[in-house]
């Protein structure tokens, strides 16, 4: 039976990396059924905003899979980046991103034996995209990470593992600093692993992940972690095997499937017939597979191994005096549909299973909660030794006191670090006087006295769940 599949050709070299894996697909013989859409510079050029048009949403719709190229993001027109509204819009919450060691291709890590995949969260953390300017000197971005977003990037990582026959997986995150936020994920891995005996899991703290990707990246097969440190981490271990030119991925959703290359638009090399379509071709791959059309994937991987393997390499590799042609590398692949190369075994796999989507949106219910303080944000010029009488005589006879003060983290009130450079942003951490719930009576009256000394410009609820805090100390805080 046919797949359709929504093919957007992209901007810059993304049409001629685009052409190469449709034709390779095309002569493979995989039943599939093209709808060409546009997204992208042009899209942004026509004045609509988000670079993606309703009918290239409409076809997405209806396919419910993508083979794109690299969109460009203009500089001085549209608005968010077309690739983000892509994965936004239809919630593919999954990046993989597998990268391998390939024959023909030498590396100083050649013969180690690469073979690993990043699976990264594709939705939430800092790219959530909320930024504030607290003060003119100030921005804040905020970090967004969920139970229910957690859960679902860890049970596609073993998954995944699952799928493709592999053995372990990592998780990797700095929950050593953010230990709500990135903890979430640890927490969360820790939990779930056990529901997979047969996959070895483990905790990395990210920074230790990079120092041993670089040092000795044979010994993982799946990394699981967060938005922004998948997309670090991604593109190190894509230059472990080449760089981006053999970097494909699939973003993947509870109903949509995006596969791309990694690499950009690289508007110089357009037009040329020069580029790389490797990393295009091995999303198609996935594709395929994502799609069960397997023995084709199957074809054309083989054949793309053995063609590199021969020699056959394009000029980012071998130098663009010497690399063959997009077009010629293409057909090399055809050429070698029914061969192999020896010592690289494709992974065969069998579908993935997905974590189903959990409409209601609340996921965690503690039995016990209760506000015993509030934070509240002061835009301020005064220095501490000044703000801090300032906010305490304010409220000396308020439902909460001054805990302490702190600038950029760090306490600086009562009795804090002298050493601090200090901006005009300080957090001032009001506690509830005795016990009980703290109400927004209480809280109004704060925001109201404080706001008759100084300007406050954000609030956040001190809270506790089951009777545990919910919130961090600052640097030198009891």
């Amino acid at each position: 039976m046919a797949s359709q599949v929504t093919l957007i050709p992209g901007d810059g070299v993304g049409p001629e990396c685009v052409a190469a894996a449709r034709r390779i697909i095309d002569a493979s013989g995989a039943p599939i059924e093209w709808d060409e859409q546009e997204a992208g510079e042009t899209v942004f050029r026509r004045g609509i905003a988000s670079g993606v048009p309703q009918e290239t949403i409409d076809s997405i719709t209806r396919t419910r899979t993508v083979l794109k190229g690299p969109l460009g993001t203009p500089v001085g027109f549209g608005e968010k980046s077309a690739n983000v509204t892509l994965r936004k819009l239809f919630e593919t919450y999954a990046n993989i991103r597998p990268v391998r060691e390939l024959p023909g291709v030498t590396t100083r890590y050649s013969g180690s034996g690469i073979d690993l995949v990043v699976v990264r969260e594709n939705v939430e953390d800092l790219y959530a995209g909320i930024e504030h300017m607290q003060t003119p000197g100030v921005a804040q971005c905020l970090k967004l990470i969920s139970r229910k977003g957690s859960e679902k990037i860890v049970r596609t990582a073993f998954e995944y593992a699952r799928s493709e026959g592999r053995h372990s997986v990592a998780c990797a995150t700095k929950s050593n600093i953010m230990k709500l936020t990135e903890g979430e994920l640890k927490r969360t891995f820790e939990r779930i692993a056990p529901e997979y005996p047969d996959i070895e899991a483990r905790h990395i703290i990210i920074d230790n992940a990079a120092h041993q990707l670089v040092k000795r990246p044979e010994q993982f097969d799946v990394i699981v972690t967060t938005n922004m440190n998948g997309d670090i981490l991604s593109d190190l271990t894509s230059a472990l095997v080449g760089g981006l030119g053999f970097a494909p991925s699939a973003n993947l959703g509870s109903g949509v499937a995006i596969f791309e290359a990694v690499h950009g638009s690289a508007p110089k090399y357009a037009g040329q017939n020069v580029i790389n379509p490797t990393a295009v071709i091995l999303s198609s791959v996935m594709m395929l597979k994502h799609l069960g059309h397997v023995d084709e994937a199957e074809t054309i991987e083989n054949a793309l191994f053995a063609t590199v393997g021969a020699g056959t390499l394009t000029g980012d590799v071998v130098g663009y005096d010497s690399g063959v042609s997009t077009t010629d590398f293409a057909s090399a692949i055809i050429d070698n549909f029914g061969r192999s190369a020896e010592g690289y075994p494709v992974r065969r796999g069998r579908p993935l299973a997905l974590p189903s989507p959990v409409e209601n949106p609340v996921t965690v219910t503690p039995t016990s909660r209760r506000v015993v303080g509030v934070d509240v944000f002061i835009e301020s010029g005064m220095l501490p030794h000044e703000l801090g009488p300032e906010l305490e005589a304010a409220t000396s006879d308020a439902a909460v006191y001054l805990k302490m003060i702190s600038n950029r983290g760090t306490k600086v009130y009562p009795d804090g670090n002298t050493n601090i450079d200090m901006v005009d942003h300080y957090r001032c951490r009001f506690m509830q006087r005795g016990d009980g719930d703290l109400d927004r009576a209480a809280i109004r009256d704060l925001l109201a006295r404080v706001e008759s000394r100084v300007t406050w410009m954000h609030v956040e609820l001190l809270q506790e769940f089951d009777g545990e805090p919910s919130f961090t100390k600052a640097q030198g805080e009891d």
